[in-house]
C-alpha cells in the first residue's frame, strides 16, 4: 500500500518519540518519587537501576540519539522485569499484570530494528555531512 508506505518514516519517528516519552516519564517518576509514584532507594537492585535504564534509554530513544542500542537495552530491561517480576505471577500478561512490561519489551525491540524514522538528533547530524558529501 503506497499510502501507507509514503508515510512510513514519519510513523516510524512518532512511534519512537511517543515510545520513548512513556518509558522515560514512568523511569522519572520512580527515581524522583513524582507523577504519584513512590520513590525507588538509591542503587537498590534492580528497582533503581531499572529506573535509571528507563530514564535515561526512554530519553535517548524519544530524541533518536543512539536509538538503536538504547531501545535494544530497554527491551532487554523489560524482558527481564517479566521474567523476573511478573511471569512467577502467572503464565499469561493480563494475568500476572505484566501487559505494560511485555508491550515495552516488544516496541523497544521493533524500534531496534527500525531504526529512528524522521526527526531524531541522528538524521539532523546526518544531514549536513550528506549535503557535504553532495558538493564535493
Amino acid at each position: 500500500m503506497q499510502v501507507l508506505e509514503r508515510f512510513q518514516k514519519e510513523v516510524t519517528g512518532v512511534f519512537r518519540i511517543v515510545v520513548g516519552f512513556l518509558f522515560a516519564t514512568h523511569g522519572a517518576a520512580a527515581l524522583f518519587g513524582v507523577l504519584g509514584t513512590e520513590k525507588v532507594g538509591l542503587l537498590v537492585w534492580p528497582s533503581w537501576w531499572a529506573a535509571l535504564i528507563q530514564a535515561v534509554g526512554g530519553a535517548l530513544v524519544m530524541i533518536g540519539l543512539g536509538t538503536r542500542y538504547a531501545a535494544l537495552l530497554c527491551s532487554g530491561s523489560m524482558a527481564f522485569a517479566y521474567f523476573t517480576v511478573h511471569q512467577a505471577g502467572a503464565l499469561l500478561p493480563v494475568q500476572n499484570g505484566g501487559e505494560k512490561a511485555a508491550l515495552f519489551c516488544f516496541a523497544f525491540l521493533l524500534i531496534a530494528f527500525l531504526g529512528n524514522g524522521a526527526w531524531s538528533v541522528e538524521r539532523a547530524a546526518e544531514a549536513p555531512a550528506r549535503a557535504t558529501a553532495a558538493t564535493d
